[in-house]
């Protein structure tokens, strides 16, 4: 049986401290929204039962949450990381020396976007994790690419799909966008994250109706309309999707047969697969030519 302790507070005898660690755990979940502890032990280093009695402390303390939509992921999976999002200490905290964030509902919060946010950040994770070794490439992230202006403005957009005769303006929200930058030659490329459930269908019959699909045919209108260009004044990006199976990948790899150009955008891969990657840009990332490639750094 889940002990209730873990998702309700407990009076706090002593007031806490909080400590630059404590800030930079506070200020890393603010960017990602959810991170579970192993990712922010990730993040920060030092002892692992050290960063499990902050983070305990934190959420006592009401700097940080434990979403409730975790009850359910812990009583079917067993013992799992505990994920967090910030609460209104740390929210208040952070604001005291930044600009305002957004307050987001955390109570409320459904156990498949919990699960679907926390795979986004470990991709990205992966990325800033091989981006501090000798040589690699600089990471720059959405605050780099678009400093002081409004995300949902910058990297939301529209583009006009056609296919099998219909025709459709689909929006665009990719779950992250990055950029890479080569220390030789300072040239960019631009990568969008999926991050895929295996909740949406592969195809559809018409564009009306969501698929994955008709996401691949927006980006592929995105290339062809040069959004990148106009919009990050990059040249190139790719389309990095992780999904939940080995399957499914090669499933979504096929599905890029569909497209009359625009293949080469897509890469493909399972959470597992990348998890036992030694790092993320020898990974092999599966393509829509039936082939394997890695990241080019």
């Amino acid at each position: 049986m889940l002990r209730r302790p873990r998702f309700e507070r407990q009076p706090a005898a002593l007031v806490l401290q909080l400590t630059l660690r404590d800030l930079e755990i506070l200020r890393h979940v603010a960017r990602h929204r959810f991170l579970n502890s192993q990712q922010i032990i990730q993040i920060v280093g030092g002892s692992r039962q050290h960063v499990l009695r902050r983070l305990q402390r934190l959420f006592h303390h009401g700097y940080l949450d434990r979403p409730r939509a975790q009850v359910r992921y812990f009583s079917q999976a067993g013992s799992l990381p505990l994920a967090y999002a910030l609460a209104s200490a740390g929210s208040r905290e952070l604001t005291a020396t930044a600009a305002k964030r957004p307050r987001h509902d955390n109570f409320h919060v459904k156990h498949l976007y919990l699960e679907h946010t926390l795979l986004v950040a470990e991709v990205m994770l992966a990325f800033e994790q091989a981006c501090r070794a000798p040589g690699a490439p600089r990471l720059l992230t959405e605050a780099d690419l678009a400093p002081g202006e409004n995300p949902t403005a910058t990297f939301h957009w529209s583009s006009t799909v056609t296919h099998a005769g219909d025709r459709k303006r689909v929006g665009i929200v990719p779950d992250r966008t990055f950029a890479l930058e080569s220390p030789a030659t300072g040239e960019r490329v631009l990568y969008f994250i999926e991050a895929d459930r295996a909740t949406m269908p592969v195809t559809r019959r018409t564009l009306h109706q969501s698929s994955f699909l008709r996401k691949l045919l927006a980006y592929e209108a995105t290339w062809a309309q040069g959004v990148h260009r106009d919009r990050f004044k990059c040249d190139r990006f790719r389309v990095l999707t992780v999904t939940s199976s080995p399957q499914r990948a090669l499933n979504l790899a096929a599905a890029c047969d569909n497209l009359t150009r625009g293949r080469g955008l897509f890469l493909f891969t399972d959470a597992e697969a990348l998890r036992a990657s030694p790092d993320v840009f020898s990974h092999p990332w599966r393509n829509a030519h039936g082939g394997f490639e890695v990241i080019d750094t």
